[in-house]
């Protein structure tokens, strides 16, 4: 019962994810083809908003858990000696890790 139970919530969050990354994308493709940026300062501008700032720190740390269970499950499914696929868990989680803390690097430089 516990592994239906993981497998349920490993797809909802996939869904639910991928439901986010489409409104905000949807979103920031509206905003670009209504009032198009001229300029670094004005999409700055728009970055620095508070709205704006925390919806962009949200989309990327939901794209990275989307990531994270998609490959989580394929590398589960497909790799079957437990070291490898430890080993590529452990490598795949690192990246996403490293990626995360650079967009978190990346929006907190937006602030100044």
């Amino acid at each position: 019962m516990n592994r239906a139970i993981h497998g349920l919530r490993s797809w909802l969050l996939q869904r639910l994810s991928a439901v986010y990354l489409l409104a905000y994308l949807v979103y920031f493709f509206m905003h670009l083809l209504l009032s198009p940026w001229t300029g670094y300062e004005q999409w700055h501008e728009w970055m620095q908003r508070l709205p704006v700032h925390i919806a962009t720190l949200l989309f990327f740390v939901t794209l990275l858990l989307h990531a994270w269970i998609g490959v989580r499950d394929i590398l589960m499914d497909y790799i079957h000696p437990f070291a490898w696929r430890l080993s590529m868990l452990v490598l795949v989680g690192t990246g996403l890790v490293s990626m995360g803390l650079w967009v978190v690097l990346i929006m907190a430089s937006i602030d100044t």
